[in-house]
């Protein structure tokens, strides 16, 4: 998706289509290397068996690291733009909200974050698909891993 695209609830999910293909093809070489293993037990099946496991591990791995990197970044980004934008009395209850209220205000304006906060507050909102879909004016993130 090009930056220039809006971005909505309905498109803001990224799938990138090269990291499937990749897990795919560790995904078979495990298959094949169980294959082998089965048909022709020894060291070099069981060995091809066990790399095959580690680079479909290595690769989930990676995206979860990717992914708890941008999650504390985005908290952090959020922890201080909501003290630049809330009333002094949301401001005392801005560690009341969980990571994944967080990431999913981050798409809301700047002129629609304070009412929103208050109503993920007040009303314990915690679902991140039903905050995103409170949200009138979406702030595109283009940024995402």
């Amino acid at each position: 998706m090009a930056e220039t695209d809006a971005q909505s609830f309905d498109n803001h999910t990224q799938i990138v289509p090269l990291y499937l293909a990749v897990l795919g093809i560790f995904a078979l070489n495990i298959i094949w290397s169980l294959y082998r293993l089965v048909r022709n037990p020894g060291i070099d099946t069981l060995m091809a068996l066990l790399l095959a496991a580690a680079f479909v591990l290595l690769g989930l791995f990676a995206r979860r690291f990717a992914l708890t990197v941008q999650d504390r970044v985005i908290r952090l980004e959020m922890q201080l733009r909501l003290r630049g934008l809330l009333p002094p009395d949301l401001q005392s209850r801005i560690p009341e909200l969980s990571r994944r209220q967080l990431i999913a205000l981050r798409f809301a304006s700047d002129e629609e974050l304070p009412d929103l906060c208050r109503a993920v507050l007040t009303d314990n909102i915690t679902e991140g698909k039903t905050i995103k879909r409170m949200i009138r004016n979406w702030n595109a993130d283009h940024l995402r891993a």
